[in-house]
């Protein structure tokens, strides 16, 4: 299978109240339900750590030669599924797992001050509110490291990935209410991906 046909999603480790991290778990559904014929779903752990994620992150990048990433983190105290559109390069102040925060507090060092995926996150999270699902657009991941694993991965995959927020309360998150909600966006994300390829 060519390296054009992968599609990587990530979820995140364990994180305070999280053992395990719903993330992850979402990641898992995805990889089970698949994203139809013709796409290899590959998906990755990533721990709760700045040195870590950029490593792994780069390297997905290097080696597998992805279509696209999707990377995946908990919204706490959201019941809604929120779809980045900006990664930032800079502000991390907070600590990691293994207490660590990056000593220039930025992503990339000279790297832009933000990038926005090639996907426009807010005609997707209206089509799926039309479908009626509870699908929210943002422009601010946080500046933790959802931001982080994001900006790192629009800047080594030329902007060709996303983030979604994952919700910690409510009815989205059972797996089987979540993974084809996020099913369908991720397919409707590659479909937009597909129309631009075409039309450039």
């Amino acid at each position: 299978m060519s390296g054009s046909d992968i599609v990587v999603v990530t979820g995140f480790g364990p994180f305070r109240q999280f053992l395990v991290n719903p993330s992850w778990t979402a990641a898992q559904g995805l990889k089970l339900v698949g994203l139809g014929e013709g796409t290899d779903v590959y998906i990755k752990e990533v721990p709760v750590s700045y040195v870590k994620t950029q490593q792994i992150i780069a390297e997905i990048w290097q080696t597998l030669h992805p279509k696209f990433a999707v990377h995946l983190g908990v919204a706490r105290a959201s019941s809604v599924i929120i779809l980045e559109q900006t990664g930032k390069n800079s502000g991390y102040r907070d600590k990691d797992v293994c207490g660590f925060c990056p000593e220039s507090h930025c992503c990339v060092e000279g790297g832009p001050d933000k990038l926005d995926s090639v996907v426009n996150m807010r005609a997707v999270a209206k089509e799926l509110q039309q479908a009626g699902a509870d699908v929210v657009y943002s422009r601010d991941a946080g500046r933790y490291l959802c931001d982080f694993a994001y900006y790192c991965s629009l800047y080594y995959g030329q902007r060709r990935a996303a983030f979604i927020h994952v919700p910690s309360s409510g009815s989205l998150t059972s797996g089987d209410r979540l993974v084809p909600l996020l099913q369908s966006l991720i397919l409707a994300m590659l479909d937009q991906l597909e129309d631009s390829s075409e039309t450039t």
